[in-house]
Order: C-alpha cells, then structure tokens, then sequence
C-alpha cells in the first residue's frame, strides 16, 4: 500500500463531521506550489486560496484588484502541492456580485482550471442569487460575513463589524439565510467573540474564525502574517510563530557578504 493511498483526503463532510464531534477546524492561507506543500504536509484540514494574495503576493493595498485569473493561477500551484486539504479558492472581487451568472462562470473556471475542491464569497443576502446558481452546478460554497475586505471603500475602514445590534442581526440571518442556501461553512471576521460563539451553536455547518474569538469551530489565519514575513500588520488576534522577515532577510544579508568576501562559493562547492 503506498504512503499517498493512506492519506485520507478533508472533504466538506469531514468538517461537518468535525463540528458534530467538536473537533476543531484548522484553516491556513496559501498561494504557491512550495508553501502549500509545507502546509498540508504540517496537517492543516483545509487550505484558503486567498484573494489575500493581492496583499502578500502582489503588494496591493486592498484585495480588490486582483482578477479572476490571477487567481486561478494561484489556484494552480497549490492544488499541484496538496494530497490531503481541502481546498478553497475565493471568488475575487468583480466576479460575483450583481451577476449570478457571471458568478457561476466564475466558479466553473476556478473548479475546471485549477481543480481546487469549493469556493468562498464574500456576503449574505444580496449574494443569494449568486450562491443558489454556483450551488446549484454542484460546486461547494463556503460563506464569508463581518468584515467582508472587498466592501472596503463601502465601510471605509478595517474595524470589528457587528458590534452594534442592527448589524449584529443582519449578521445572524445572513448566516442562517447561507446555511439555508446549502453553504457548507461560514468565516467569521472580525466580529464580538460573544457573537461569533453565538452563530456558531446555532449553526450546523462548521463557522471559522478570524479575529472572532475561540468560540468558532475553527481559525484561520494568512500564512505570511503566522511566519512573520509580512511585518506592518499587527492586529489583535494576530499570533505570530515565527520571524521569518527577519530570519529570512539575516540570511540574505550573509550570502551577500560571503559574495562580496570571496567565501561563497569555496573549493567545495565548485566543479
């Protein structure tokens, strides 16, 4: 029996599986061949194409101007690493609202092209169309409310959603309303713990948080701000587990120093 037959494969019904016997959902970031690896090799359940590539791969300020093939390309190169996952792919900003048409061709292409396993958008009711036409084609939908980074200029700033109780209501029957439609998970960003804990038990399907406190059946987190290669962002429910901007840019500097000193390469390591 050979190592890749024994890996059991994370599908949507592992994760309702998982919230029905409170076993907690890890969620990470990735964007390229190598770190998804490392990802899914260290066990992660389920991997986030992110439209957070426009930030950390790209250099944008918001996640907005990324495009749909762009991130089918990033889609790509994780699907090629993954042998256990499951893997997300968000529908960037343009390619699904307003249009549950051109949100389902949208959704077929990230599937056909890149093989990934769901997709994730961003809303709650005004998405509805939107997610009964991609559901309906078969393709799983993750949900995603509170701080929703594509309606950035709409809110005009990147504070906790939902603390006051109109806001808050609106948050729980879009979550009820996505779980109705079929969605098979929902993150929860930037939201008051006591409601994101709140949603979560009055939800079969497993929520995911970020910034929403330990009462969501599961975290996730961008992978560049985990390692310490991003160094700007500081938020709050941000725990760092390495320095890797730092770490990284000590080696660099010494490689560099041993160029310029004649060390690298030495007698060893030539033909």
């Amino acid at each position: 029996m050979s190592v890749h037959s024994e890996i059991k494969r994370i599908t949507v019904n592992t994760l309702l599986k998982m919230k029905a016997s409170g076993e907690k959902i890890s969620m990470l970031t990735a964007y390229d061949y190598s770190m998804a690896r490392i990802v899914d090799e260290a066990g992660v359940d389920v991997i986030l194409v992110g439209d957070s590539a426009s930030n950390v791969m790209a250099g944008h300020e918001t996640t907005l101007p990324i495009t749909l093939d762009q991130m089918i390309y990033h889609a790509q190169s994780v699907i090629r690493a993954v042998k256990r996952a499951l893997v997300v792919v968000d529908l960037p900003f343009g390619s699904y609202q307003g249009n549950s048409r051109i949100a389902l061709e949208s959704a077929v292409r990230i599937m056909k092209e890149s093989g990934a396993h769901a997709v994730k958008m961003e809303g709650g009711e005004e998405i509805r169309e939107s997610v009964i036409r991609i559901l309906s084609a078969g393709i799983p939908v993750m949900g995603h409310l509170g701080l929703v980074p594509q309606s950035i200029y709409k809110f005009g700033t990147y504070t906790v959603r939902a603390k006051d109780e109109d806001e808050a209501n609106r948050l729980r029957s879009d979550a009820k309303l996505l779980e109705s439609l079929g969605c098979f998970g929902i993150v929860l960003e930037k939201i008051p713990a006591k409601l994101a804990t709140e949603v979560s038990q009055n939800l079969e399907i497993p929520t995911i948080g970020i910034g929403a406190g330990g009462g969501c059946d599961g975290q996730v987190l961008v992978l560049h701000d985990l390692l310490g290669l991003t160094k700007d962002f500081q938020p709050r429910f941000l725990r760092r587990y390495l320095n890797l901007f730092d770490e990284v840019k000590g080696a660099i500097s010494h490689y560099v120093a041993d160029v310029k000193s004649k060390d690298f390469p030495n007698e060893k390591e030539q033909y």
